[in-house]
């Protein structure tokens, strides 16, 4: 694993093996190369993708989503913990610093989701963009394919669900609108902390928690049904932040909340050590501790039904200050239900 020291506006400075190939590049000999391998600065590189489909259907029953579709892979947020980074292995790159700055953009995104709606097979069920990296990452400002796939939404009249840690969701307001006013819309944020100096170092790239504060208040004024994910949640960096955040969210306007708690599979486990090393030495002992009392022993876990939510004494810690949280502050709220019953298979132009 080639390693710097912590680079401003990443999550990570490590590039991680991929466990997928055989051979991988390495300098020893820094010294003797005549440029550097890295700039102190690597800069945000797009890889444009001619993907044949969009819409993946969600096996996991931890998630709460049946259909998700992602226009990008790969992350320029830079979130230390991201579960998604091991999918940068199957490109050929790597889970630490390639996730973060090597963005693949799937440009036919909202031709594909229309063919995709046009099957006629298809029942209509709501798709979740950013069930694995985030659709409105900073390259959607340029290029937007999100904004283009909630036309698509809003042209057939289909559910779909939002989850962001970017408040670049309120340029769409105008469709947001639109969808809500059927409900066909669902917007979730992300939000892990109030600490902006953590969320510096944890999650560079996305939002502060106060931006995010105020989306809520304005999706929720234009009547657009908004939700938190309070996720994922770290022993000893952030879980006592649980009762604030969830305060906060509902004084906003948020009508629920959910969460997860971290795991740390694959080289996810060496990132994440190593930003502790970076950021929280006198913690690391403690921290690693207790995500591995959450999973068994271990910092990673796969087991469907318990992974996400985890098991054992800080777990149950974690599940009764958000039941408690939630009880408190959101009690008799919540997200309205999807409408599917005016899906226009032909889009603006049916007439029957």
């Amino acid at each position: 694993m080639e390693s710097t020291g912590p680079i401003k506006g990443r999550g990570t400075s490590l590039n991680t093996k991929n466990r997928y190939l055989r051979q991988h590049i390495a300098y020893d000999h820094p010294e003797g190369l005549d440029e550097p391998m890295e700039s102190d600065k690597p800069e945000t590189e797009l890889f444009f993708d001619s993907a044949a489909n969009i819409v993946n259907k969600v096996t996991s029953p931890d998630v709460g989503m049946m259909y998700s579709a992602n226009p990008y892979q790969g992350c320029e947020h830079g979130c230390v913990y991201c579960y998604a980074r091991n999918t940068h292995e199957y490109w050929g790159w790597n889970a630490g610093l390639d996730f973060e700055r090597k963005i693949i953009v799937k440009k036919d995104a909202p031709l594909l989701l229309e063919k995709f709606l046009l099957q006629k097979s298809w029942i209509p069920q709501p798709i979740v963009l950013s069930g694995n990296t985030d659709c409105y990452q900073p390259v959607e400002q340029k290029l937007k394919l999100t904004r283009k796939m909630l036309e698509v939404f809003a042209k057939y009249r289909h559910p779909v669900g939002i989850i962001t840690k970017n408040t670049t969701v309120l340029r769409d307001l105008d469709i947001l609108k639109d969808l809500a006013a059927d409900n066909l819309v669902h917007v979730y944020f992300s939000i892990t902390t109030l600490n902006e100096d953590l969320r510096r170092v944890m999650e560079p790239r996305t939002a502060t928690s106060n931006r995010k504060f105020e989306a809520i208040s304005e999706l929720t004024k234009a009547g657009v049904p908004v939700g938190i994910m309070n996720a994922p949640l770290i022993p000893g960096i952030n879980h006592h932040e649980i009762p604030a955040i969830i305060r906060a969210a509902a004084n906003a306007g948020a009508r629920s909340a959910g969460y997860t708690v971290v795991r740390l599979n694959g080289p996810i486990g060496d990132i994440f050590k190593k930003w502790l090393a970076d950021h929280y030495p006198d913690r690391i002992h403690k921290v690693i501790n207790q995500i591995s009392d959450m999973h068994g022993g271990k910092v990673n876990d796969s087991e469907w039904g318990v992974r996400i939510k985890g098991q054992g004494n800080f777990a149950d810690i974690i599940s009764r200050m958000f039941r408690l949280s939630k009880e408190k502050y959101m009690a008799g709220m919540s997200m309205p239900p999807y409408n599917t019953g005016i899906f226009r298979k032909g889009g603006n132009f049916r007439l029957f």
